[in-house]
């Protein structure tokens, strides 16, 4: 550790002086940084910023719903929302922008909540629309939404714990006390350190019966009552009951989402008004004007963003002659108009993160809200005990009023009254100090009177609140009673449609045009389609320095693609989903065209129609794999198949054939064997390890393998063993006028 010469102060009394020590460099591990400034960073990101509570809250949602409440906006009149920022900063200094950030995603005017939780006024944008931008905070106003009245019922009776802000001027609540379970009602989403969080939102009366109905019978069947989620921007959700099932359980999943549509004959145009609402109004636009421009989608003349006061509306103009449902079923596959919304229910349970299914995160919310009506129980037991007790010393001085105004009248000393009174009727402090305040024009027999006849009420409520705190039945009913009292004032119909598998029109794909083609993959991952006509005119094929064509076949447009990958996986397309290319040109980059991870690499090109017939993969132990092609297919059209064969062993390559054969492998030392693909057992496991063929001493490897052809070997009899076998070695008249190749 050496210091530098920063460190020592100028002599030069012109020159300010440095600070000692500047400039020294410290040695400290990676280990310790991490611990003690990177972890308490992610901690408080997953604590504090990124993952709801129990409540359904943020804490910058708190802070901001906690100051307009504070500031009377549940009753007032709207204000400035740039003075509801300012206020707010009192709980947040995080800065201006980001607390009206806040404001504007929790309010009506954008459209992102079902029930929102402020009543905006102005130009908030919208949810749905990234170009639609909200107006600055000085032209806007906003106030709580009447449904807060939920969330702030009761908070000043210690229903929940509050904390110092940041500079302990005031407090602030930890949580709100809920009386329905908003942390499934409205949409909730964030990106912690290590985690994530994203709940989709529940329609509110089914969310109430749900978790009314799990109080009473813990095994309730929430499929029941809890049909799906239901999106403030509608649209239509594929029910697939498997995958709602998984989601309800686990807490993850994948919920399939599409966009509604009508058709208007008359103008020959498909106005579309409901997007899922994981896109965009200009990510969808996008994405068909791309597909337009690329010749995939010839039937729409025009696409329009007709957004305005009467909500969202895309326009498509249709050619004459095109099937308006047809071309939805393609844009539902080709485009965001049908998307997928992931579920990942992660929520903070007393400061520890759990990604949890409905039913735990009702059954914790009822342990919240159990703990609340205990709480504001307790605390009405003792004010009503408080003044029950101020109201016996009252009752007291009823028998001889004229002895507590003759008591007060003969103390000389004004801090001798309380005692005085104390031991003239037998009370305490608490007791003489309430009668010792009571107005001279209340010191008659009727204002007294009406006072104690209040106690045997009193005592009534006292015992009623001490048998609520005594029976968890009673504690439940009460929350049953404020679900269902939620449920009837601010319920609303579902807004997303359910459309089951039945119900969902298989109208026949558009037919593909058909025509040969011809197929070059290449091996740094380059592909070609060029037709027959455009080849035979082309001049030799243009490639990248060092890149070389490793498969060459002629095909049909029609064909599907099955790309394997260094990374046990297999991607799928069609020859038809490229267009047709000449070879003056480089080609399509696989791995770009089709969304392949950073450092993964195609190394196979397969072509099929039918899925019949079987894939050989070869690996450097020898094994031999035969899996059933059909086991690539798929009804559901996915583009990614993982585990598409063993990671085991190293692949040495792979190989399709339509029927059995026999195929020549060789070793790195030089030995070779010929083997018949029937003696393999084909299996419906893609990943399957396979069979030992080829048996390999210490130090040997599979080096390759191709399809045997009559004339590759003179001797081809001497290289048939019974499998598994170690082969023959290969002599030099073997391979002679190089017509064995790998």
């Amino acid at each position: 550790m050496k210091k530098s010469n920063s460190g020592t102060r100028s002599r030069n009394p012109g020159v300010h002086g440095v600070i000692q020590g500047a400039g020294t460099v410290m040695e400290q591990k990676i280990t310790d940084t991490l611990e003690t400034n990177y972890m308490p960073y992610a901690v408080s990101v997953i604590m504090s910023r990124a993952i709801p509570e129990i409540d359904g809250f943020k804490p910058s949602h708190r802070k901001l719903l906690y100051t307009m409440y504070k500031m009377g906006l549940l009753n007032g009149p709207r204000t400035k929302s740039s003075n509801i920022v300012g206020q707010t900063m009192k709980l947040n200094p995080h800065g201006e922008s980001a607390i009206y950030d806040t404001m504007v995603r929790l309010s009506r005017g954008y459209e992102a909540l079902l029930h929102p939780y402020v009543d905006s006024k102005g130009n908030f944008g919208k949810f749905y629309s990234r170009d639609m931008a909200c107006a600055a905070s000085r032209y806007t106003e906003a106030r709580l939404d009447p449904i807060c009245r939920e969330l702030f019922r009761d908070i000043e009776k210690n229903t929940v714990d509050f904390v110092d802000n940041y500079d302990n001027t005031t407090k602030e609540p930890t949580l709100f006390p809920v009386t329905f379970p908003s942390v499934l009602v409205n949409a909730n989403t964030g990106i912690a350190v290590g985690m994530a969080s994203s709940i989709c939102p529940f329609n509110l009366s089914e969310v109430c019966k749900t978790a009314a109905a799990c109080i009473r019978n813990p095994e309730h069947d929430i499929l029941s009552t809890l049909l799906a989620p239901d999106f403030p921007g509608g649209g239509q959700i594929l029910y697939d009951r498997r995958e709602m099932e998984k989601v309800y359980r686990t807490g993850r999943g994948s919920i399939r989402v599409r966009s509604r549509y009508s058709y208007d004959k008359q103008a020959n145009c498909i106005d579309v008004t409901q997007i899922p609402p994981s896109t965009t109004v200009e990510a969808i636009i996008e994405k068909v004007v791309a597909l337009v421009k690329q010749g995939k989608l010839r039937e729409i003349s025009d696409i329009r963003d007709e957004t305005g006061l009467a909500g969202l509306k895309i326009t498509l103009d249709l050619k004459r002659g095109t099937d308006p449902d047809r071309l939805m079923q393609r844009l539902f596959r080709m485009t965001p108009f049908e998307d997928s919304f992931s579920c990942n229910f992660n929520v903070l349970v007393g400061g520890v993160p759990r990604v949890m299914g409905i039913r735990e995160i009702l059954h914790e919310w009822t342990a919240f809200r159990r703990e609340c009506v205990r709480r504001r129980t307790q605390f009405d037991l003792d004010d009503l005990q408080d003044r029950l007790h101020l109201l016996k010393g009252l009752q007291a001085i009823l028998l001889d009023i004229d002895k507590a105004i003759r008591i007060i009248r003969q103390t000389d000393a004004e801090s001798e009254v309380v005692p005085n009174l104390m031991i003239g009727f037998a009370i305490d402090r608490p007791q003489a100090e309430y009668v010792a305040e009571i107005k001279l024009r209340h010191l008659n027999r009727e204002y007294i009177l009406k006072r104690t006849n209040e106690t045997a009420q009193m005592e009534k409520e006292i015992a009623r609140l001490r048998k609520i705190l005594s029976s968890s039945e009673e504690i439940d009913q009460i929350i049953l009673s404020e679900l269902e009292e939620v449920s009837q004032k601010y319920g609303k119909p579902r807004r997303t449609m359910l459309v089951f598998s039945d119900e969902t029109e298989d109208l026949p794909e558009e037919e593909i045009p058909d025509y040969p083609v011809c197929l070059f993959f290449t091996k740094d991952g380059y592909f070609k389609k060029i037709t027959p006509q455009s080849l035979r005119m082309s001049g030799e094929q243009k490639l990248k320095e060092g890149d070389a064509v490793v498969q060459q076949m002629e095909s049909k447009n029609s064909a599907e693609l099955l790309f394997f990958t260094d990374q046990c996986t297999v991607y799928k397309t069609r020859a038809s989903d490229f267009s047709d290319t000449k070879a003056s040109v480089l080609g399509e980059f696989l791995s770009a065209r089709l969304g392949m991870e950073e450092g993964e690499t195609p190394i196979s090109m397969e072509v099929t129609f039918d899925y019949s017939g079987y894939m050989l993969f070869f690996f450097e132990n020898g094994k031999v794999a035969k899996v059933d092609m059909a086991a690539y297919q798929t009804k559901t059209k996915r583009k990614r198949l993982k585990n598409a064969y063993s990671g085991k062993s190293r692949l040495v390559c792979c190989a399709q054939i339509a029927e059995d054969g026999e195929f020549l492998l060789t070793s790195s030392k030089g030995r070779a064997l010929l083997f018949h693909t029937g003696a393999l057992q084909a299996k419906s496991a893609r990943d399957t390890q396979g069979v030992a063929v080829m048996t390999l001493r210490k130090g040997d490897r599979l080096a390759g393998a191709c399809p045997f052809r009559e004339g590759m070997l003179p001797r081809p009899d001497r290289f048939r063993k019974k499998l598994p076998a170690p082969g023959s070695f290969l002599k030099p008249g073997d391979t002679q006028d190089g017509q064995m190749t790998f």
